[in-house]
Protein backbone atom coordinates (compact mmCIF):
# COMPACT_ATOMS: atom_id res chain seq x y z
CA UNK A 1 0.00 0.00 0.00
CA UNK A 2 1.39 3.65 -0.99
CA UNK A 3 2.62 5.37 1.61
CA UNK A 4 3.55 9.18 1.78
CA UNK A 5 5.75 10.90 4.61
CA UNK A 6 5.94 14.48 4.32
CA UNK A 7 10.05 15.68 4.69
CA UNK A 8 9.45 18.18 7.00
CA UNK A 9 11.21 20.83 5.44
CA UNK A 10 9.96 23.18 2.70
CA UNK A 11 8.93 20.45 0.15
CA UNK A 12 9.38 16.90 -0.45
CA UNK A 13 7.91 13.54 0.46
CA UNK A 14 9.02 10.30 1.19
CA UNK A 15 7.11 7.33 -0.95
CA UNK A 16 6.92 3.93 0.20
CA UNK A 17 4.83 0.81 0.17
CA UNK A 18 4.83 0.64 -4.14
CA UNK A 19 7.04 -1.06 -6.74
CA UNK A 20 7.67 1.23 -9.40
CA UNK A 21 7.86 -1.59 -11.76
CA UNK A 22 4.40 -2.37 -11.24
CA UNK A 23 1.86 0.45 -11.29
CA UNK A 24 -1.50 0.26 -12.08
CA UNK A 25 -3.15 3.36 -13.87
CA UNK A 26 -4.54 4.11 -9.70
CA UNK A 27 -0.98 4.12 -8.50
CA UNK A 28 -0.12 6.46 -11.54
CA UNK A 29 -2.87 9.06 -10.79
CA UNK A 30 -1.73 8.48 -6.66
CA UNK A 31 1.62 9.63 -7.56
CA UNK A 32 0.55 12.76 -9.49
CA UNK A 33 -1.54 13.85 -7.30
CA UNK A 34 1.46 13.52 -4.11
CA UNK A 35 3.79 15.18 -6.91
CA UNK A 36 1.93 18.08 -7.44
CA UNK A 37 1.40 18.77 -3.70
CA UNK A 38 4.72 17.66 -2.88
CA UNK A 39 6.91 19.16 -5.39
CA UNK A 40 9.58 16.33 -4.93
CA UNK A 41 9.13 12.69 -4.27
CA UNK A 42 11.67 9.91 -3.05
CA UNK A 43 11.17 6.20 -3.58
CA UNK A 44 13.73 4.44 -1.88
CA UNK A 45 14.69 0.51 -1.94
CA UNK A 46 13.37 0.34 -6.22
CA UNK A 47 15.68 -2.24 -8.28
CA UNK A 48 15.21 -0.61 -11.75
CA UNK A 49 16.69 -0.65 -15.15
CA UNK A 50 17.16 1.83 -17.49
CA UNK A 51 14.36 0.50 -19.18
CA UNK A 52 12.60 0.73 -16.12
CA UNK A 53 13.40 4.15 -15.42
CA UNK A 54 12.50 4.89 -19.00
CA UNK A 55 8.99 3.18 -18.51
CA UNK A 56 8.37 4.68 -14.98
CA UNK A 57 8.95 8.26 -16.98
CA UNK A 58 6.84 7.16 -19.49
CA UNK A 59 3.67 6.76 -17.11
CA UNK A 60 3.52 10.71 -16.52
CA UNK A 61 4.66 11.73 -20.15
CA UNK A 62 6.90 11.34 -23.08
CA UNK A 63 10.33 10.95 -22.76
CA UNK A 64 12.05 14.26 -23.07
CA UNK A 65 15.24 15.04 -24.56
CA UNK A 66 17.99 16.41 -23.30
CA UNK A 67 20.03 18.96 -26.06
CA UNK A 68 23.21 18.75 -24.39
CA UNK A 69 23.73 15.31 -22.44
CA UNK A 70 24.86 12.60 -24.97
CA UNK A 71 22.74 9.38 -23.93
CA UNK A 72 24.05 6.34 -23.23
CA UNK A 73 24.08 4.62 -26.34
CA UNK A 74 21.60 4.80 -29.43
CA UNK A 75 19.70 2.11 -27.52
CA UNK A 76 19.58 3.95 -24.08
CA UNK A 77 18.39 7.16 -23.97
CA UNK A 78 19.12 7.47 -20.27
CA UNK A 79 21.42 10.08 -19.41
CA UNK A 80 24.33 8.95 -16.71
CA UNK A 81 25.14 11.55 -14.55
CA UNK A 82 28.72 10.30 -13.00
CA UNK A 83 31.89 11.73 -11.40
CA UNK A 84 35.24 9.43 -10.82
CA UNK A 85 36.86 9.65 -7.56
CA UNK A 86 39.97 11.42 -8.93
CA UNK A 87 37.80 14.10 -11.07
CA UNK A 88 39.03 17.72 -11.04
CA UNK A 89 36.56 19.03 -12.86
CA UNK A 90 34.14 21.23 -11.20
CA UNK A 91 30.37 19.60 -9.81
CA UNK A 92 28.12 19.49 -12.07
CA UNK A 93 24.76 22.24 -12.11
CA UNK A 94 26.03 23.49 -8.27
CA UNK A 95 24.12 26.82 -9.09
CA UNK A 96 20.08 27.06 -8.90
CA UNK A 97 17.55 25.81 -11.75
CA UNK A 98 14.98 24.84 -13.73
CA UNK A 99 15.72 22.05 -15.83
CA UNK A 100 16.35 23.02 -19.72
CA UNK A 101 13.76 26.54 -18.70
CA UNK A 102 15.41 27.60 -22.00
CA UNK A 103 13.12 25.60 -23.87
CA UNK A 104 9.59 26.51 -25.81
CA UNK A 105 8.50 23.54 -23.44
CA UNK A 106 10.30 23.21 -20.87
CA UNK A 107 10.37 19.70 -19.13
CA UNK A 108 7.98 19.24 -16.60
CA UNK A 109 9.53 16.80 -14.56
CA UNK A 110 13.07 15.09 -14.23
CA UNK A 111 13.53 11.26 -12.73
CA UNK A 112 16.93 10.28 -11.45
CA UNK A 113 18.10 7.39 -10.10
CA UNK A 114 20.83 6.53 -8.04
CA UNK A 115 23.43 3.84 -8.53
CA UNK A 116 26.43 4.66 -7.36
CA UNK A 117 26.47 6.73 -3.72
CA UNK A 118 29.28 8.09 -2.17
CA UNK A 119 29.36 7.73 1.76
CA UNK A 120 29.62 11.74 2.41
CA UNK A 121 28.21 14.60 0.30
CA UNK A 122 26.52 14.69 -3.22
CA UNK A 123 23.18 16.17 -1.88
CA UNK A 124 20.35 17.64 -4.09
CA UNK A 125 19.03 20.72 -2.79
CA UNK A 126 15.78 21.82 -3.60
CA UNK A 127 13.54 24.99 -2.92
CA UNK A 128 10.06 25.57 -3.51
CA UNK A 129 8.93 28.34 -5.70
CA UNK A 130 5.24 27.89 -4.81
CA UNK A 131 5.90 29.11 -1.10
CA UNK A 132 8.53 31.37 -1.92
CA UNK A 133 6.11 33.35 -4.21
CA UNK A 134 3.29 32.79 -1.32
CA UNK A 135 5.87 35.00 0.91
CA UNK A 136 7.01 37.50 -1.32
CA UNK A 137 6.90 41.15 0.05
CA UNK A 138 4.75 43.19 -1.99
CA UNK A 139 7.64 45.46 -3.24
CA UNK A 140 9.23 42.73 -5.08
CA UNK A 141 6.36 41.30 -6.60
CA UNK A 142 5.60 44.25 -7.92
CA UNK A 143 8.57 44.26 -9.74
CA UNK A 144 8.06 41.38 -10.89
CA UNK A 145 4.63 41.67 -11.84
CA UNK A 146 3.37 40.88 -15.52
CA UNK A 147 6.91 40.56 -16.74
CA UNK A 148 8.93 38.23 -18.72
CA UNK A 149 11.99 36.65 -18.37
CA UNK A 150 14.81 35.88 -21.21
CA UNK A 151 15.52 32.35 -20.65
CA UNK A 152 19.11 31.31 -22.91
CA UNK A 153 21.25 28.06 -22.30
CA UNK A 154 24.47 30.28 -23.92
CA UNK A 155 26.28 30.92 -20.96
CA UNK A 156 26.64 27.46 -19.52
CA UNK A 157 25.89 25.05 -22.65
CA UNK A 158 27.23 27.68 -25.57
CA UNK A 159 31.20 26.70 -27.29
CA UNK A 160 32.54 29.25 -25.16
CA UNK A 161 30.06 28.89 -22.10
CA UNK A 162 31.14 27.07 -18.30
CA UNK A 163 30.59 23.44 -20.07
CA UNK A 164 31.81 24.58 -23.37
CA UNK A 165 35.46 24.46 -25.21
CA UNK A 166 37.01 25.68 -21.87
CA UNK A 167 35.46 22.97 -19.68
CA UNK A 168 38.58 20.89 -19.85
CA UNK A 169 39.13 17.44 -20.64
CA UNK A 170 38.86 15.63 -17.57
CA UNK A 171 35.21 15.72 -16.73
CA UNK A 172 33.22 12.04 -17.46
CA UNK A 173 29.65 13.42 -18.14
CA UNK A 174 29.02 13.49 -21.69
CA UNK A 175 27.93 17.34 -22.20
CA UNK A 176 27.46 18.35 -26.08
CA UNK A 177 27.78 22.02 -25.88
CA UNK A 178 26.55 24.17 -29.29
CA UNK A 179 25.29 27.06 -31.08
CA UNK A 180 22.01 26.72 -30.21
CA UNK A 181 22.25 27.21 -26.65
CA UNK A 182 22.12 30.96 -27.69
CA UNK A 183 18.56 30.78 -29.03
CA UNK A 184 16.09 32.69 -26.53
CA UNK A 185 12.63 31.62 -25.01
CA UNK A 186 10.46 34.01 -22.60
CA UNK A 187 8.76 32.58 -19.79
CA UNK A 188 5.95 35.01 -17.60
CA UNK A 189 7.93 35.21 -13.94
CA UNK A 190 5.30 34.67 -11.91
CA UNK A 191 2.93 32.28 -13.20
CA UNK A 192 0.21 29.61 -12.60
CA UNK A 193 1.17 26.05 -12.93
CA UNK A 194 -0.63 24.78 -15.26
CA UNK A 195 -2.09 21.71 -13.47
CA UNK A 196 -2.50 22.79 -9.31
CA UNK A 197 -3.09 26.67 -10.45
CA UNK A 198 -0.86 27.62 -7.91
CA UNK A 199 1.22 30.75 -8.35
CA UNK A 200 5.06 29.51 -9.12
CA UNK A 201 7.96 31.46 -9.96
CA UNK A 202 9.85 29.82 -12.61
CA UNK A 203 13.37 29.24 -13.16
CA UNK A 204 16.12 31.88 -11.63
CA UNK A 205 19.44 33.71 -12.89
CA UNK A 206 21.72 31.56 -14.61
CA UNK A 207 19.46 30.60 -17.46
CA UNK A 208 17.47 34.15 -16.86
CA UNK A 209 19.59 36.10 -18.86
CA UNK A 210 17.22 39.59 -19.06
CA UNK A 211 13.86 40.52 -18.98
CA UNK A 212 11.57 41.04 -21.92
CA UNK A 213 11.55 45.58 -22.38
CA UNK A 214 13.71 45.86 -19.78
CA UNK A 215 17.46 47.73 -19.66
CA UNK A 216 19.95 44.86 -19.06
CA UNK A 217 21.08 46.59 -15.93
CA UNK A 218 18.15 47.01 -14.37
CA UNK A 219 17.08 43.55 -15.27
CA UNK A 220 20.22 42.05 -14.06
CA UNK A 221 19.48 43.74 -10.68
CA UNK A 222 15.86 42.64 -10.15
CA UNK A 223 16.83 39.00 -11.64
CA UNK A 224 19.86 39.34 -8.46
CA UNK A 225 17.41 40.59 -5.94
CA UNK A 226 14.97 37.82 -7.29
CA UNK A 227 17.74 34.95 -7.07
CA UNK A 228 18.45 35.69 -2.94
CA UNK A 229 14.33 35.87 -2.15
CA UNK A 230 13.70 32.36 -3.81
CA UNK A 231 16.19 30.40 -2.86
CA UNK A 232 16.80 30.91 0.63
CA UNK A 233 17.20 28.25 3.16
CA UNK A 234 13.72 28.95 4.43
CA UNK A 235 12.36 27.17 0.89
CA UNK A 236 14.62 24.55 1.14
CA UNK A 237 14.73 20.80 1.46
CA UNK A 238 17.78 19.11 1.00
CA UNK A 239 17.64 15.99 0.00
CA UNK A 240 20.12 12.52 1.02
CA UNK A 241 20.57 10.09 -0.97
CA UNK A 242 21.11 6.47 -0.73
CA UNK A 243 21.69 3.81 -3.50
CA UNK A 244 18.55 2.26 -5.64
CA UNK A 245 16.26 5.48 -4.72
CA UNK A 246 14.71 7.42 -7.25
CA UNK A 247 14.00 10.55 -7.00
CA UNK A 248 11.41 12.87 -9.21
CA UNK A 249 10.73 16.63 -9.20
CA UNK A 250 8.91 19.48 -10.56
CA UNK A 251 10.22 21.73 -12.39
CA UNK A 252 7.80 23.75 -12.56
CA UNK A 253 7.83 24.62 -8.96
CA UNK A 254 11.28 23.77 -7.64
CA UNK A 255 14.47 25.13 -8.72
CA UNK A 256 17.26 22.56 -7.63
CA UNK A 257 20.88 22.52 -7.81
CA UNK A 258 23.72 20.01 -6.66
CA UNK A 259 26.29 19.61 -3.70
CA UNK A 260 30.04 18.72 -3.90
CA UNK A 261 31.73 17.28 -0.82
CA UNK A 262 32.45 14.20 -2.35
CA UNK A 263 35.68 14.14 -3.79
CA UNK A 264 37.81 10.97 -3.71
CA UNK A 265 34.34 8.78 -4.15
CA UNK A 266 32.77 8.16 -7.22
CA UNK A 267 28.98 9.03 -8.02
CA UNK A 268 26.71 7.98 -10.86
CA UNK A 269 22.58 8.66 -10.99
CA UNK A 270 20.93 7.72 -14.13
CA UNK A 271 18.57 10.32 -15.40
CA UNK A 272 15.26 11.59 -17.49
CA UNK A 273 13.04 13.62 -17.65
CA UNK A 274 9.62 14.23 -18.60
CA UNK A 275 8.67 16.30 -21.80
CA UNK A 276 7.14 19.53 -21.68
CA UNK A 277 4.08 20.17 -23.85
CA UNK A 278 2.03 23.17 -24.70
CA UNK A 279 -0.86 22.13 -22.23
CA UNK A 280 1.66 21.26 -19.29
CA UNK A 281 4.84 23.23 -19.48
CA UNK A 282 4.93 26.72 -17.95
CA UNK A 283 4.29 29.92 -20.41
Amino acid sequence: MLQIEASGQACGARVTGIDLRQLTAEMVADIRQAWLQHHVLVFPDQALTDPDLVEFTCRFGELGDDPFFEAISEDNPVFALTRRADEKAPVFAENWHSDWSFKEHPPIGTCLYSLVVPPVGGDTGFANQQMAVEQMPAELRSKLEGKRALHSAAVAYAPDGFYGENDGPDRSMKITPNESAREVSTHALITPHPESGKETIFSAYGYIIGIEGMEQEEAHRLITELYAWQTQEAFQYQHKWSENMLVMWDNRSVLHRAYGGYDGYDRELHRTTIAGSEQYSVH
